[in-house]
């Protein structure tokens, strides 16, 4: 398993995604649902793209700054 870092580039604002999945193909196939559960209504996603990518073990993790 991966934990995930994912930049999703929204019409009016970026958002970060972390998730942990076992393929990049996987950790793509969460954005649409994650974002939609987020937002009170789903903003229309421009691009979504891997920023980094950790194998898992204990203390894992990333810090955001905004």
């Amino acid at each position: 398993m991966f934990l995930y870092k994912i930049e999703i580039e929204l019409k009016d604002q970026t958002a970060y995604l972390i998730i942990l999945a076992p393929t990049d193909e996987k950790a793509f196939d969460h954005v649409d649902s994650h974002v939609a559960r987020h937002f009170i209504k789903s903003p229309e996603i421009i691009s979504a793209a891997i920023v980094e990518k950790k194998r898992t073990e204990a203390g894992s993790g990333y810090v955001i700054a905004l």
